[in-house]
């Protein structure tokens, strides 16, 4: 009985596939076809919620969020490039995958890695939006919305045993929002000293793996395993706020030269000094400078007729270059009428100088900068003064940015401790920015006015304008930290020109410095009082010896 059944199975299975081809042959050729009827456009406000709900995944950031824009251009652009960006950032990848995989060679009987074929494919990648933010600092934020559905042929090669096996990467899958950083920004081309980015949020990555031929992928738990492991390694690397930086122009380029410390002179005495006037005498005083500073000099009394003059006057210089940097000294006759007439001067580089340690010099003066003239042989005089240089903390002075080409970096903050914000001499570094919607009833010739301690600082006035930029630095050296204290900042307008009520008050602040001394540093816009919409921006810094 059971022969006799297996017997019919067989001849009804060789009856039946003929006839069943046959017979869908038949139907193919004579049936006729449906028309295809197009789809009809819908616009979305006639949509319900489930099909909003299926079509909002592939709706573009740029239509479900106001913030981003759309960037038809730049996907345009990426597209003509793809094929030069491929062969570009596939070099890059075995550039920087080399010496990894060096390091498993020897280990676990691995020969060799190498990549058997390495392209992204033909397939670009897409920006859904772009969202541009702003901020106080001199630096240009993006936030790109990138989508790369893509078909690379990634192909690696691993030699094991005399073995070899093979891993390719297919039906790979990304979406990824990064913050791009391009900072800071210098009047150098292209304009931005370093690239930082930092992921927003853990990317979703998408792909199949095959080894040998099948697709690893399919085992069971094997799929959700690899993906949180990537996601979870890519978000320890990359996600704000650990970032990475490229370095695009050197660092020598890109920093700008910043207060290191203050020099501290005491102007003792000269002695033996020219006779410059018609009774025998010299009325001298001292001007001092120190090399690559646009500051005025600072200058000492004036000792009415006397070659021997007793100073012992104190002046405090700010020092950005210890190495390099030149104090001036220069001895004028002073002359109510007319040129005051020099008697000599010194130089004294401060490469010289040990942090903390007073040192005295005795020199003798010249009467200009060729020492060895070898007709400067005139007797000028000597000049004593007492020098002590006093660096800044180096955690307030130290440069950010990395120092090689790639770097990885963790954000963190060292906020000094509470006995050393109350302790110390120290520099106030107000940086006037600019202002925006200044506006004068009869005029629009803004300038800045600084005021602080008795002491009153002026920026340059601009003409024409109610959206200033200044850029201007103001130093103020203290010998505490000003808690508790106010510094005003005024904005007036001039008009050019001697007329009556040439002068417009535009507008003031007051800004508390406490957090400046407990942060070291404050970088904001303040509206102005008495202004309409008038708002001011200042960066003020604090820095202790």
């Amino acid at each position: 009985m059971g022969l006799l059944s297996t017997l019919l199975g067989i001849i009804g299975f060789g009856i039946g596939v003929p006839f069943g081809l046959l017979l869908g042959f038949f139907f193919f050729i004579y049936s006729e076809p449906k028309p295809v009827k197009e789809p009809i456009p819908r616009p979305l406000y006639e949509l319900d919620n489930s099909a909003l709900l299926d079509l909002l995944p592939d709706i573009p950031l740029w239509v479900k969020c106001p913030d981003y824009e759309r960037v038809d251009w730049l996907n345009k652009f990426v597209t003509d490039m793809w094929p030069y960006l491929d062969k570009a950032i596939c070099a890059r990848i075995r550039s920087m995958t080399e010496p990894i995989f060096a390091e498993y060679i020897g280990k676990f009987q691995i020969e060799a890695i190498e990549f058997g074929n390495l392209s992204l494919g033909t397939l670009p990648l897409e920006i859904h939006g772009l969202k541009v933010c702003e901020t106080n600092e001199k630096e240009l934020v993006l936030e790109p919305a990138v989508r790369w559905a893509g078909n690379p042929n990634i192909v690696l090669v691993l030699k094991l045993l005399s073995f070899r096996i093979t891993v390719q990467l297919v039906d790979l899958q990304i979406f990824v929002a990064p913050r791009i950083t391009l900072k800071p920004l210098v009047p150098t081309l292209p304009c931005f000293g370093t690239v930082t980015i930092s992921l927003l949020e853990k990317p979703d990555v998408d792909f199949g793996m095959s080894i040998l031929g099948g697709d690893i992928m399919a085992i069971p738990g094997l799929y959700q395993f690899v993906q949180k492991t990537i996601k979870r390694q890519v978000a320890s690397l990359y996600l704000w706020p650990q970032t990475l930086e490229i370095q695009i122009l050197d660092a020598a380029t890109v920093a700008v030269k910043k207060p290191v410390g203050i020099l501290h002179v005491k102007v003792v005495r000269a002695q033996k000094l020219l006779k410059k006037d018609i009774l025998g005498t010299s009325d001298p005083y001292v001007k001092l400078s120190l090399s690559g500073e646009r500051l005025p000099a600072k200058k000492t009394t004036i000792k009415k007729r006397n070659l021997n003059p007793e100073w012992n006057e104190k002046f405090k210089l700010i020092v950005k270059d210890p190495q390099s940097q030149v104090l001036h000294l220069q001895v004028f006759d002073w002359d109510k009428v007319g040129t005051h007439d020099r008697l000599g001067m010194q130089f004294i580089p401060l490469k010289l100088l040990t942090p903390y340690e007073t040192k005295e010099f005795k020199l003798d003066l010249l009467k200009h900068t060729n020492i060895i003239d070898p007709q400067d042989k005139k007797q000028r005089g000597i000049i004593v003064v007492e020098l002590t240089y006093a660096p800044f903390r180096e955690d307030s002075i130290k440069l950010d940015g990395p120092q090689d080409g790639y770097k990885r970096k963790e954000s963190g903050f060292d906020r000094p401790s509470e006995s050393e914000v109350f302790s110390g001499a120290g520099l106030l570094s107000v940086t006037v920015q600019g202002a925006e919607d200044v506006e004068g009833e009869r005029h629009n010739n803004p300038y800045a006015v600084v005021l602080f301690r008795g002491e009153t600082k002026k920026t340059k006035m601009i003409k024409r304008t109610r959206d200033p930029l200044w850029k201007e630095e103001f130093q103020f050296m203290l010998e505490e930290p000003p808690l508790n204290e106010k510094i005003h900042i005024e904005v007036m307008s001039k008009r050019t020109g001697f007329i009556f009520r040439s002068k417009e008050f535009l507008g003031n602040v007051d800004i508390n410095l406490t957090d400046v001394v407990y942060n070291g540093r404050i970088n904001q816009k303040y509206h102005l009082i008495n202004s309409k919409n008038g708002v001011i921006h200042v960066e003020i810094r604090w820095t202790t010896v």
